[in-house]
């Protein structure tokens, strides 16, 4: 299944199951239960929203070798491979949709991109086994963990660089229809790949994940874990475009403009 928001030309906000270029309206909730209300929209009259408003997104630091290698080699960060996963979160405030700005405040020396697979949950979850993780899963969206390094490396912690408005695109969709073990993860800006990494080189992946921060912190639906970034991060600037590509799931495309 392939589920959406999205905005009608009259305004109306709705979900739907995307089927090629139609988009079939459900009333309910895609979290749980729902029906098709029989109004069916053509992919090209509607605007696509954030294709679901997680009440928090919880994230994968440092969970690709070859991020931690540039980390260490290209950033001048000590880092060193966790022996579990670090996780930090993002607030609502940071969530926008495909096509969305994304804003770069003024004064911030640096601002970077990081593509990543988003993991989606599904109902209401804690202390999950890892043999049942992926039961909780809906399915999986393309994420943007947008980073002000300047006040991230400057605070010594990372709310703050993360946390800003706007700096946590998702989208296109959201779907269960791709293998999340071996996913191609590429981030272009400007038309030029700077990232291509597989999710099979996850260092903890996506059931170890759930099952770390469920322990501890309770899941809701509509949840997202972003499940960490390759190698090849870097710098964006006012008048960039960022897409973020997914085989499966789509594109994920966010203008940036200095604010």
């Amino acid at each position: 299944m392939v589920y959406v928001r999205f905005r009608t030309q009259e305004g109306e906000e709705l979900y739907g199951i995307q089927q090629g270029a139609e988009l079939l309206a459900v009333e309910g909730s895609i979290f749980g239960t729902y029906q098709e209300t029989g109004q069916v929209y053509s992919l090209d009259t509607v605007q696509l929203l954030a294709p679901c408003l997680p009440s928090k997104v919880m994230c994968a630091g440092t969970n690709y070798m070859s991020h931690i290698q540039e980390c260490n080699e290209k950033m001048n960060l000590h880092v060193e491979v966790p022996d579990h996963p670090l996780i930090f979160s993002k607030g609502p405030n940071t969530i926008v949709g495909p096509g969305d700005t994304i804003l770069y405040p003024a004064g911030v020396e640096r601002v970077d991109f990081e593509g990543e697979l988003g993991v989606v949950i599904k109902k209401r979850c804690k202390s999950v086994p890892k043999e049942h993780a992926m039961e909780m899963i809906l399915g999986y969206t393309c994420l943007n963990d947008v980073s002000a390094r300047t006040l991230q490396w400057g605070d010594g912690q990372w709310t703050r660089g993360k946390g800003l408005d706007t700096f946590c695109p998702i989208g296109p969709v959201i779907t269960d229809e791709v293998d999340p073990s071996d996913l191609p993860v590429r981030t272009k800006v400007n038309g030029t790949v700077l990232q291509d990494g597989t999710t099979r080189d996850l260092i903890f992946d996506i059931p170890a994940l759930i099952a770390y921060i469920s322990e501890w912190i309770t899941l809701e639906p509509g949840d997202i874990i972003a499940t960490g970034t390759p190698a090849g991060v870097g710098p964006i600037h006012d008048g960039d475009l960022v897409e973020i590509e997914i085989p499966g799931i789509g594109i994920l495309k966010n203008p940036v403009k200095e604010i």
